[in-house]
């Protein structure tokens, strides 16, 4: 007959074990950083510290700063998290207004549009991503890693419902913002034109289109994510290279793209429920693919053995 204890001493040895297998672990990263290669034994003591201080960051040292950032994230109060989630929706939508102004500016006949326009995607991910808001598709990363590490109720609870409110404020963001350019009479004829042009154009694709090309957005925006700690200084630069890239690409995200699309329900072109079967609902899909199935798992299992 089994001990009523025995389970619970079970457990505790293989705590022990693991912490000691941990230790093992930090013990020969901490003997590597310390043991001075070739080259720095001709160093003096402050070229030693020059390049300790250029050298880049490890990949579970990234972990775990995206990793605490989560953890904080999951802890936000709901309020917190809706008015930051609005804000976002509202910045990000900055990103059609910029497409919508070069286009009207340029012409839609220019031989490099799609290159110059794009461009103008990035504002509003540089405007979010710098101003700390709450953005869904960053957060098929951040929030996941800390359910990854540790997978309990309780945190799967909070992750589902982060999930929920920045979605939804983000929504309400861009929708609003698309009712104030289509009806709002701010914007000239020309820009308004083109904005619905744009959205137009992503309105063509089916929601198999839609989907697959939401999985490279999503991957690219978890890796965007993954490389700022790393960024240094170059933040906007990284930025701008792979949201124009999104663009230029015509991958869909699921936030920005949502704007475009309210703008033709805004518009009296599209029906709300199409709106969301055809095209907000496969971009949802398509970057959440990309971003925690593909891009937070990777980034999970490269460091998994080594913590």
């Amino acid at each position: 007959m089994t001990q009523p204890g025995s389970d619970q001493a079970e457990n505790t040895k293989s705590t022990i074990s693991s912490d000691i297998k941990s230790g093992d672990k930090v013990s020969k990263r901490e003997v590597r950083e310390s043991e001075p290669t070739q080259p720095e034994i001709s160093l003096t003591g402050s070229e030693r510290e020059a390049v300790v201080e250029h050298g880049s960051l490890s990949s579970l040292t990234v972990y775990s700063i995206i990793l605490r950032e989560g953890q904080e994230e999951l802890e936000r109060p709901l309020m917190s998290l809706w008015w930051s989630g609005i804000a976002a929706g509202i910045g990000i939508s900055s990103s059609v207004l910029a497409e919508g102004i070069i286009r009207s500016n340029i012409g839609s006949d220019h031989p490099y549009l799609s290159i110059i326009e794009s461009l103008g995607y990035t504002f509003g991910f540089v405007l979010v991503i710098l101003a700390r808001l709450q953005l869904f598709t960053e957060n098929t990363i951040t929030v996941v890693l800390p359910l990854l590490a540790n997978t309990t109720q309780r945190r799967l609870f909070c992750t589902a419902r982060l999930w929920g409110i920045v979605l939804v404020a983000n929504f309400v963001g861009t929708f609003l913002t698309a009712a104030i350019v289509v009806h709002g009479n701010i914007l000239t004829e020309d820009i308004l034109t083109a904005i619905l042009q744009i959205s137009r154009h992503v309105a063509e694709l089916t929601p198999s289109e839609t989907l697959m090309r939401g999985i490279p957005a999503g991957f690219f925006i978890a890796a965007l994510v993954w490389m700022l700690p790393s960024a240094k200084g170059s933040e906007v630069l990284v930025i701008i290279m792979f949201t124009w890239l999104i663009a230029a690409g015509e991958f869909t995200h699921v936030i920005a793209g949502s704007n475009e699309i309210f703008s033709l329900v805004l518009n009296g072109e599209m029906n709300f429920f199409t709106a969301l079967s055809h095209h907000i609902g496969p971009m949802l899909m398509g970057n959440i693919i990309g971003g925690t199935g593909l891009f937070a798992m990777l980034a999970y299992g490269q460091v998994r053995q080594e913590m």
